[in-house]
């Protein structure tokens, strides 16, 4: 049995620092190849394709979509993914949930908060250590999401993986993760974020030990930049902070097992060689990342807290306008200014149904109980705000600007209710004295 050489190594990861190589750029078309030759000139699809390499492509949106949101990709691969689509054997999902699935949960309706799940100390990998925490809508109908956390301690090494269900939205929240896919390379850490087509096959190594982290699986319309309306031409995320791959390959001759999350249910094969053997691309759906400290946050500079809507950083849009399918929003560091205002969150029952975690740091109205790793449910029309001590010292502090430093949370926002897994509902973690936190909030209320 020969292993070939494997060129991720060599025409992905910089020989001066072992890191992968992007391209800058949201939604572009990109054109790159790790071997030179590899791409076809003028044509997508010549009679023989470069170098004894296949044409093939992958399609994300139906071939008539609009030009404007059209999305493909052409790949030029070792061999055709018709040779990975056969032999598939349906295994157990372990603990990954797809909607719907609303009858797992028997919880009351309630404010819910977990702590960080603890990464287990028997091996377990990306895949094996996802752990799904809400589901919402339908992914047969492509409307909704989940929300999972991964715990890992072991990289997938032979191991493939890609999700028929929706696009993933990893976000690292301990130790970098370091995700091959079929267009190349991505390492993010903690701060950073990885989205991952829908179809794209991919691999998550952990070249600095074990790994946490959140995943928003989007079963609707794409993510993408918001409009910025009377914001203007700049602030908020910028095209060209996000970063795509360079064109990687495996050329490796190995048995491996590749999975499938298809309908709520877990496939897998087993390949004689390695699925990420694209030696170029071309095309518009691709795998990037972002770097969430490069995110310039627009705030209310006289009164008033500002609506949350103006941290989004992507979007999925759904049939009814203005209303989300999915936002992902981030509380990033930041100056407070207002005057003769309640600078926290205010108190609210939102139509949106809102996870949320803490990457790292402080997040400013729940000081006390929210940690990094931890997350919290409060689903549609619950109501939910500051701690009471976070109330009352808002209240009476003296309101010079401040400066929100060291600090990164984020929120999947969803207009569909979520329900809670019953693994999430089992959880010996779960907190039952969250709704604790608001016991002070005692009557101030005085008609003299």
């Amino acid at each position: 049995m020969t292993v070939h050489t494997n060129a991720f190594s060599e025409a992905v990861l910089s020989p001066r620092d072992g890191s992968p190589a992007y391209m800058t750029g949201f939604e572009n078309s990109f054109a790159t190849e790790a071997v030179a030759g590899a791409l076809p000139v003028m044509r997508n699809s010549p009679q023989k394709a470069p170098l004894g390499l296949y044409a093939e492509q992958l399609s994300g949106t139906a071939f008539t979509a609009p030009r404007h949101s059209n999305k493909r990709t052409w790949f030029y691969r070792v061999r055709p993914s018709v040779l990975h689509g056969r032999g598939f054997r349906e295994v157990h999902a372990g603990l990954i949930r797809t909607a719907p699935c609303r009858d797992e949960s028997r919880l009351p309706i309630a404010q819910l908060r977990w702590p960080p799940i603890v990464i287990p100390d028997e091996p377990c990998d990306f895949l094996s250590g996802l752990r799904t925490i809400a589901t919402g809508g339908d992914a047969h109908l492509q409307l909704g999401m989940a929300a999972h956390v991964y715990v890992a301690n072991r990289s997938m090494a032979d191991r493939y993986f890609y999700n028929v269900d929706g696009e993933l939205l990893l976000v690292p929240q301990h130790n970098l993760i370091r995700v091959f896919t079929e267009c190349g390379v991505i390492d993010a850490g903690p701060g950073e974020i990885v989205i991952i087509p829908k179809g794209m096959k991919f691999k998550v190594d952990l070249p600095n030990g074990p790994a946490r982290g959140y995943v928003c699986e989007n079963y609707g319309s794409y993510l993408t930049l918001p409009e910025r309306g009377p914001i203007g031409a700049n602030c908020l995320a910028n095209p060209r902070d996000f970063l795509a791959p360079v064109a990687g390959y495996e050329d490796k001759e190995t048995p491996c097992e590749l999975y499938v999350k298809s309908l709520g249910r877990l496939y897998v094969t087993d390949l004689p060689q390695s699925p990420l053997d694209v030696v170029a691309w071309h095309g518009n759906f691709a795998p990037v990342k972002y770097d969430l400290r490069r995110f310039s946050p627009v705030g209310s500079v006289l009164f008033d807290h500002p609506d949350p809507s103006i941290y989004t950083v992507l979007t999925s849009a759904s049939d009814m306008a203005g209303t989300a399918n999915v936002d992902f929003v981030i509380f990033p560091e930041r100056w407070v200014v207002m005057e003769s205002s309640f600078r926290p969150p205010w108190y609210h029952m939102n139509v949106m149904s809102e996870f949320m975690g803490l990457i790292y740091g402080v997040y400013d109205a729940k000081p006390g109980g929210f940690v990094p790793g931890g997350m919290s449910l409060h689903n549609a029309l619950i109501a939910h705000g500051p701690d009471a001590e976070v109330f009352e010292k808002a209240s009476r502090k003296d309101l010079v600007p401040e400066r929100l430093s060291g600090t990164m949370a984020f929120m999947f926002e969803t207009r569909y209710p979520l329900s809670a897994t019953a693994y999430a509902s089992q959880l010996e973690l779960l907190d039952g004295a969250y709704p604790d936190c608001w016991d002070g909030l005692a009557r101030k209320f005085d008609r003299s």
